[in-house]
């Protein structure tokens, strides 16, 4: 099959877009009206030229076919990724046969996709020749490893007298200090090449301006990067996977490794988080045939939306290997061997009941995940007071959902697709509550992005 048979929704274009803003604007642009020399090639090209406010149009171009998602360049001077043409001529192209029409790629579009294809191919070259070359000296690897292991042991040590200060002196202290108290041990903590701690550490700077119980939150935070620290400290003492999972949540992410497991991928949910430094995209996949649900992660500039971008609602075959870890969910993306096409593959759903299990046996191997990937079957959205939940269709229990997906539109698109009938969502399931990030309906129908 051609890439030209694998025809996207809006919605999953729209999913590309890094802003609000930009969805709108591209929205505007997914008619044939700004467009003209619009055209595909089997191989997966899209082109166009759209009319801009100078006398010049903007010469846009999209290779659907990449290997990590749709890649585009656009003679546009916006710093968005993409932009609002490229938005705007995939949303003409996921309008339906003959949108765009197929015909010869032009020159300069050529140029474009050629080179790019040229260097992937090249990169993938060296790569497997730097695979296979002598190895860097292990034992350089071995005392730079022992380094930065006693710098972790000595930022450890310190924050665990912080917290004993903290702890002595009263919580109330905490909300006098304000935020800096803790951005100064979190940036020790960077000094001792321990992201995992600062970023644990500045997640409390927050909790004292959380609004009434905030004690009680800050002190089971606490008592869970005590529990961190220690399990650093102890880490020859522990259990192979349990030592595996305390090294990741302090820093030490490792490498994937063990069989890849190739499998037919359903893409369950896409999102962002983003900070000052860093853009993080979190994609949750399902295995078709292995049942097993992992994320994948991919990581930007701040500012800037990371490369790997695959649109909810399709599946294509793959290779997943997975990092350390007790019940390690994440895992790296290998070799593909199909590209991303519809599918009516769902994941099977659990009762309401079935998701706090589960969660609860998660924190079994990670004592510190604050939720684990749960699909509801057979649940409707129901108003609870001045907040929601997601009730069993059959049976008198329900979770509720979290507060960050009381206040986005993603409630209102599960509300309206759900229109009181049952519906299946998949999404986090956690001590904040359970928040959604795809749902299916009842019957026949596309998967609906909620976040």
């Amino acid at each position: 099959m051609t890439q030209q048979g694998v025809r996207w929704t809006a919605d999953q274009v729209l999913a590309l877009a890094p802003d609000t803003a930009s969805r709108r604007a591209g929205s505007k642009l997914g008619t044939a009206g700004p467009w003209s020399e619009a055209g595909s090639s089997d191989e997966g090209t899209l082109w166009g030229l759209c009319r801009g406010s100078g006398s010049t149009p903007y010469q846009t171009v999209i290779d659907i076919a990449d290997s990590t998602g749709p890649a585009y360049t656009c003679s546009c001077p916006s710093r968005k990724f993409p932009c609002k043409h490229t938005l705007g001529l995939l949303l003409l192209w996921a309008g339906g046969e003959g949108t765009v029409p197929r015909g010869p790629v032009p020159d300069w579009a050529g140029r474009w996709t050629e080179g790019r294809r040229e260097r992937a191919a090249a990169n993938r070259t060296t790569g497997g020749a730097s695979g296979t070359a002598s190895p860097a000296d292990p034992e350089a690897a071995r005392r730079r490893a022992e380094r930065r292991a006693a710098r972790i042991t000595a930022g450890a040590g310190e924050l665990e007298r912080r917290l004993a200060d903290l702890l002595r002196g009263g919580l109330a202290a905490a909300e006098q200090a304000g935020y800096g108290m803790w951005e100064e041990t979190a940036a020790r903590m960077v000094d001792a090449q321990a992201p995992g701690l600062a970023t644990r550490v500045r997640e409390l700077g927050a909790i004292p301006a959380s609004g009434p119980g905030w004690p009680v939150r800050l002190l089971e935070e606490c008592a869970l990067l005590h529990l961190l620290d220690q399990g650093w400290l102890r880490r020859e003492s522990l259990p192979d996977g349990l030592a595996a999972t305390v090294r990741s949540r302090v820093g030490l992410t490792g490498s994937a490794g063990g069989p890849p497991l190739r499998d037919r991928w359903l893409v369950l949910a896409q999102y962002d988080t983003a900070d000052s430094r860093l853009t993080t995209r979190r994609i949750w996949l399902y295995g078709a045939e292995s049942g097993r649900t992992v994320r994948v992660l991919s990581y930007g500039p701040a500012g800037r939306t990371p490369e790997l971008t695959l649109p909810v609602g399709l599946a294509f075959e793959a290779e997943v290997s997975a990092y350390p870890g007790t019940g390690q969910l994440r895992a790296a993306l290998g070799e593909r061997f199909t590209l991303p096409a519809p599918t009516r593959t769902r994941p099977p759903g659990v009762g309401t009941l079935r998701a706090a299990t589960r969660y609860g046996e998660a924190l079994r191997d990670d004592p510190w995940l604050d939720a684990c990937p749960v699909t509801l079957s057979r649940v409707i959205p129901t108003p609870d007071g001045d907040t929601w939940q997601l009730a069993d269709a059959e049976g008198d229990s329900a979770l509720p959902l979290t507060p960050s997906a009381l206040s986005g539109p993603g409630l209102w698109r599960l509300a309206a697709l759900s229109g009181g009938a049952p519906v299946t969502v998949f999404g986090e399931c956690g001590h904040r509550g359970f928040a959604p990030l795809t749902a299916w309906p009842e019957g026949p129908g596309e998967a609906v992005r909620l976040c």
